[in-house]
């Protein structure tokens, strides 16, 4: 396959691979099945999503991506090569280039990791460009012109809050908290109140199906599967989404809070700007129901969903990657 240019979204819960001119082709989980008897990747994506929280011991399935940064180098690089091999086959005549998002708070020993890891599965050069402008260039905000805009990226393992003007980023804060501490936050909650242990694929079908970040006058309800604590046996339980909404109060707080930290920074004539224009808010996280109301309620300021809100990181991979002369001064970091 003639590839010689592909842009990574190395998520922490979903890895996307978009090839120019084809589009997004590779949109799969982040999780790799390992072998412990052998140390041996067994399955990568879909497949090893499929086993998490129902190996045996011989077996681990894991998230190498923590936090939106490596937390295992070794898993990560092999994860790499089996997208890096799927979109351009085992057998090629070139090297891609590659173009990866990472979170805006990464340190340069991490942003290092991840171009060793794209270089070491097989690619000719890595370039490595922070999460919140490519999610910026993928929502369709003017990134170069001279005024401010606001993005808030939340993604599985991290929420980017950054505003962006003439190309670069004037302020920027990384927050810990994301999708998958939804989910934990989901586990936790019916543990502390109905003694019920869930797994992780559950407790993130329940933020998906009536998760909430406002408190709802109509509520929806679902039925829960899991393990009584208590007895040790099977359980169901009835919850409502305004008890989710309950459930992830704290996780919200943290955004909100990391939010008010990024306009404390903020230049005035900026913060101006985006009063006008309000914030575009991206990434799965969202997807959680009500969370734009939620923040332009608390922060005074709108609050809009992009479209297509969990691709935009990638989608903007694809832009820079299509005008990359005119993305390469600005966007850019060094190795």
């Amino acid at each position: 396959m003639f590839i010689r240019k592909m842009g990574i979204d190395l998520g922490t819960a979903n890895t996307l691979v978009f090839v120019p001119g084809r589009g997004i082709i590779i949109n799969e989980p982040s999780v790799v099945a390992v072998s412990i008897t052998d140390n041996t990747v067994l399955a990568v994506g879909n497949e090893a999503k499929e086993m998490l929280g129902r190996t045996p011991d011989t077996i681990v399935a894991s998230r190498p991506m923590k936090d939106g940064v490596i937390a295992d180098y070794r898993v990560t690089e092999a994860m790499l090569r089996y997208f890096i091999n799927k979109v351009s086959g085992k057998v090629r005549l070139f090297k891609p280039e590659i173009m990866i998002s990472i979170p805006a708070g990464v340190t340069s020993t991490e942003r290092r990791a991840v171009v060793d890891a794209a270089v070491k599965a097989g690619a000719k050069s890595a370039y490595v460009v922070k999460e919140p402008l490519l999610a910026a260039i993928g929502a369709g905000i003017p990134i170069h012109s001279a005024q401010g805009n606001m993005i808030i990226n939340i993604g599985g393992g991290t929420s980017e809050i950054a505003v962006i003007s003439l190309g670069g980023l004037v302020v920027a804060h990384s927050a810990r908290v994301g999708g998958n501490k939804f989910d934990q936050a989901i586990s936790d909650y019916l543990k502390r109140k109905y003694g019920l242990a869930i797994g992780e694929r559950t407790a993130e079908e329940i933020k998906i199906e009536i998760g909430s970040a406002i408190a709802q006058v109509k509520e929806d309800f679902m039925e829960v599967k899991g393990r009584d604590l208590m007895g040790g046996l099977p359980k169901t339980i009835r919850i409502s989404s305004n008890e989710v909404t309950e459930g992830l109060q704290d996780e919200l707080r943290e955004v909100i809070n990391a939010i008010k930290k990024v306009f404390n920074e903020t230049p005035p004539e900026l913060a101006a700007d985006i009063m006008d224009k309000g914030m575009v808010l991206s990434g799965g996280g969202a997807l959680l129901r009500n969370l734009d109301q939620l923040i332009t309620k608390t922060i005074g300021v709108p609050c809009y969903v992009a479209d297509d809100p969990l691709f935009c990181v990638i989608k903007g991979t694809g832009i820079s990657l299509d005008n990359l002369d005119l993305y390469k001064k600005t966007i850019m970091l060094a190795k």
